[in-house]
């Protein structure tokens, strides 16, 4: 499933777009969805609000209230796996787009091989980021986590908590399978908690300290946890 976001302020642009890549995509026989937007400030909201449910962004340059780059700009300061797309109908800016490694520009209206290009790079940068990426579903909802930016995993019952410096995520599973699932970055340090190794700050005799956070280890798995801590942070 390619998930896809559309940004231009003209809704017979965003049409023409949508239009051409549903084309593309059901001839290659790839699932998508889309979800689209007029204004860059209704886009960052949502975004921020579901982080790691897009993983293409179509972005209008020129747009009223907040233009493309500035909203490209803040949507990576939270999130730098989003593929980025600028569509625009002026070549004064092509450039600008390496600040926020953007994959590239469409010239209005988009020419079809020029789409099937950047299709083809998000199929290959997602294939690339699949083991280095945490899946979990959330009712209908399939999300991708990158490892980079999950602090550690939590549970409770039969619940997992991931939690990120964003937001967290609660789903269904046993700490046992999400452990086997995300390899040695993950450190297992109390039947309740996995922590992701290269966000650790300080280890004491009880306490692993993530940022502000606080949390516990456990006699059982301390020496077991504070060896695997420490191999990890020299990988």
């Amino acid at each position: 499933m390619l998930r896809i976001a559309i940004c231009d302020d003209i809704y017979e642009a965003r049409l023409q777009l949508r239009s051409l890549l549903e084309r593309i995509l059901e001839r290659r026989g790839i699932q998508s969805s889309f979800v689209e937007f007029s204004a860059g400030e209704r886009l960052l909201k949502f975004l921020q609000n579901h982080m790691g449910e897009v993983d293409l962004l179509f972005l209008d340059m020129k747009m009223m209230g907040m233009d493309g780059m500035e909203t490209a700009e803040r949507i990576r300061a939270y999130d730098e796996n989003i593929g980025i797309v600028f569509v625009t109908s002026f070549a004064d800016r092509v450039f600008d787009g390496y600040a926020v490694g953007a994959l590239g520009y469409l010239m209005k209206p988009a020419a079809q091989a020029k789409l099937e290009s950047v299709i083809d790079r998000v199929l290959t940068g997602i294939c690339q980021r699949e083991n280095e990426t945490f899946f979990c579903r959330l009712g209908e909802v399939t999300y991708r986590i990158p490892y980079a930016r999950i602090l550690w995993f939590a549970s409770e019952r039969r619940t997992v908590t991931c939690v990120t410096k964003e937001r967290e995520f609660t789903f269904y599973d046993k700490l046992d399978n999400v452990a086997r699932q995300t390899g040695g970055q993950f450190v297992r340090i109390h039947q309740r908690y996995l922590v992701n190794a290269r966000w650790v700050d300080s280890i004491t005799a009880a306490e692993v300290h993530i940022g502000e956070h606080c949390l516990p280890i456990s006699r059982s798995m301390k020496e077991s946890a504070l060896m695997a801590l420490t191999n990890a942070a020299l990988l």
